[in-house]
């Protein structure tokens, strides 16, 4: 379980996150969501490592995280993907599954990309099947059309095995039916046994995709629900969604 303890970050004066609480079960997949400036990304960024919280606790299976960098936190099953799609564009598609497995198990990257001939391809090739890249494993990553680039960023984590997954708008830069297939792809991660927790904008990407989902408004958390619970609220629509919220798809239903 991830466990957000009382998270406080300040930058200078700026409260950006003040004392949010929240927990992420194995098996469950989990939206955080809020308007712009509403301090999603900066506690984003401290679960995932980017930043040092200024207090509260961050906790996952037991251990404390705090202070441990990102490398450190993926030896405790810990991976991430960003907003914008971070992979190594002088390799193919497999070379970057590869590549990630062996930085799973904390050897240097030149001495790891030195061992990819050697290595087993079936884990790579089974994971590109699962994103659906195992047509393109030998394409170079530059000349992946972006929604190809997402669905390896998500294989390149998911070759470290982990147990939590944050993964920073995934369905950022996709046309609706390319959002639409990763996101049923990340729910599946978490009907699995993952705990999942992912920042999103939009709204056809948590809808029918989040089991729960967290609202976050000027740094605190404001609501939390299933997505018909947190599109009722309010404060919520006044706030964030807009009363004209009607066309978002949950369960093949709409929902005003």
């Amino acid at each position: 379980m991830l466990q957000v303890q009382q998270l406080v970050k300040h930058f200078g004066g700026i409260r950006a996150v003040d004392g949010v609480s929240f927990e992420v079960s194995a098996g469950e997949c989990v939206a955080l969501i809020g308007p712009n400036g509403a301090g999603k990304s900066t506690c984003f960024a401290c679960i995932a490592g980017q930043y040092l919280p200024t207090s509260g606790h961050i906790v996952w299976s037991g251990q404390v995280l705090d202070k441990l960098a990102p490398a450190a936190r993926l030896q405790h099953g810990v991976a991430r993907t960003f907003q914008v799609a971070q992979v190594f564009e002088a390799l193919t598609v497999l070379q970057n599954v590869q590549l990630a497995a062996q930085a799973r198990i904390g050897l240097r990257a030149i001495s790891a990309f030195k061992n990819l001939d050697r290595q087993s391809r079936e884990p790579a090739y089974a994971l590109l099947e699962q994103t659906g890249l195992r047509a393109l494993a030998d394409q170079d990553a530059l000349s992946l059309p972006y929604g190809a680039k997402k669905r390896l960023e998500l294989a390149v984590a998911l070759a470290a095995s982990p147990q939590l997954l944050l993964l920073d708008e995934p369905a950022a830069g996709l046309a609706e039916q390319e959002r639409a297939n990763l996101m049923q792809l990340v729910k599946g991660l978490a009907g699995r046994g993952m705990a999942v927790l992912y920042t999103e904008h939009n709204m056809d990407a948590v809808a029918g995709v989040a089991d729960r989902v967290l609202v976050l408004m000027e740094g605190r958390l404001a609501a939390q629900g299933s997505f018909e619970d947190i599109s009722r609220d309010s404060t919520v629509r006044r706030l964030y969604l807009g009363d004209g919220l009607v066309d978002v798809q949950v369960d093949g239903a709409a929902h005003a």
